[in-house]
């Protein structure tokens, strides 16, 4: 456990100073990441917004709250039992979607991300995030909730936190896709859902 907290120190350590594209020059802070570094469910969104980019944590804002709410109905916990990134570290300027040179630029940190985590479930938030990791042409808003195999790991797209806020009404298909998330854990996991033994 302490090699990997290592490493992701490590990494952490050298995603701050990134000089790859033009987000850093307006960034206040590099989001890299947030969790436990013996995940086996990972989430991973497009790029921070403002909240973000201002404490340095992915999904604080009002997405964030709802997200962590989703989260803990089916106990999952960013302080307990995942780990949660983005596809781009840096805040694209007034939240724009991130470029794809910019996404570019960036991916390898996650793919380091994920080669230390080896996490064995994947939960895309958003479509954005889903065509960069499980298709390009991915159906959001029909393929939300449904698994993908790619390399041994099972991955699933869900609607952003930010569109359920748009659109409420989303919300009890969102929470349908957390209900097989939690089922899919249970199947698969070893210990995502041991946590009381880890406090």
């Amino acid at each position: 456990m302490a090699e990997k907290n290592e490493e992701f120190e490590k990494l952490k350590q050298e995603c701050l100073q990134c000089q790859k594209c033009d987000l850093c020059k307006t960034r206040t802070n590099v989001v890299f990441g947030t969790g436990v570094d013996n995940a086996e469910v990972m989430f991973i969104g497009e790029a921070p917004g403002e909240n973000e980019d201002l404490k340095g944590e992915p999904f604080v804002g009002r997405g964030g709250q709802l997200l962590d709410k989703m989260l803990a109905a089916v106990d999952l916990d960013r302080k307990k039992n995942i780990y949660i990134a983005n596809t781009v570290k840096c805040r694209p300027p007034k939240n724009r979607d991130p470029l794809p040179e910019e996404q570019e630029q960036c991916i390898g940190w996650l793919r380091k991300q994920f080669a230390i985590l080896r996490p064995k479930i994947v939960v895309c938030l958003g479509r954005i995030a889903a065509a960069k990791i499980i298709k390009p042409d991915i159906k959001i808003t029909k393929e939300h909730g449904i698994f993908f195999e790619k390399n041994g790991v099972l991955m699933m797209a869900v609607l952003h936190p930010a569109a359920l806020l748009r659109n409420p009404n989303n919300k009890p298909a969102a929470f349908e896709d957390f209900l097989k998330l939690q089922e899919k854990i249970k199947e698969i996991c070893d210990h995502t859902y041991d946590e009381q033994k880890s406090e």
